[in-house]
């Protein structure tokens, strides 16, 4: 599935003003839904013991604000609330009043942050390209997003696992099937869950706005 950019619209371009000040006080209010979003389901959450990374819905509003608003748009938003997040906001998932800005984002969860902007991005893209009106296709996207999150996600866990001294080779034999074992088997079911609902929501969407337009 070659992924060519033919300039289709995406569903936030599919509705509202396109051009001019309408426009742009559009932009910027689907920017700030769009955080709210990523706030709102990053709380969302509960915690896989020994893992210090919790299963939460913060993923799925990723994917789906890139895929949503295309890749422009939905790194303006993902950017925006890493920032505000560094500022100390509580925006994160497990951020608290002594954990929060720099300090969380540099902690156990700071590869999957970084992986946010690579997933929005390559979402964004493959919207961009047509694959949200199929969903095979959208499937595809989604994997290639969550893939993106697993491996910043788990390169960084591995840096912070030894450089804390929480590496447990007795109980987990080495760094490698430890840092799985925390960052990334607790969370494949669920993820694939995700991933099967919005890849089936997003053409879905396009029929229901065809049939509006129709």
């Amino acid at each position: 599935m070659a992924m060519t950019l033919t300039g289709n619209r995406v569903l936030a371009e599919a509705f509202g003003p396109s051009e001019g000040t309408a426009l742009r006080i559009k932009q910027a209010v689907l920017v700030v839904l769009g955080i709210a979003l990523l706030t709102v389901m990053a709380q969302i959450k509960f915690a896989v013991p020994p893992s210090p990374v919790a299963v939460n819905l913060g993923t799925l509003a990723v994917l789906s604000i890139g895929a949503a608003y295309g890749p422009r748009l939905g790194l303006t938003t993902i950017f925006g609330y890493m920032l505000i997040g560094a500022l100390g906001f509580d925006v994160f998932q497990s951020s608290t009043a002594e954990l929060n800005g720099l300090a969380y984002m540099t902690g156990s969860t700071g590869g999957y942050l970084a992986g946010y902007v690579l997933a929005v991005g390559i979402l964004g893209l493959a919207a961009r390209a047509g694959w949200d009106r199929s969903p095979l296709k959208m499937a595809g996207a989604m994997l290639a997003g969550n893939v993106a999150l697993y491996v910043t996600g788990l390169a960084w866990l591995a840096t912070w696992i030894v450089g804390t001294g929480r590496l447990d080779v007795a109980t987990y034999g080495s760094l490698w099937d430890q840092t799985l074992a925390w960052g990334l088997a607790p969370f494949v079911v669920g993820d694939l869950m995700k991933l099967a609902v919005a890849a089936l929501i997003f053409p879905v969407a396009w029929k229901l706005v065809g049939r509006a337009r129709g």
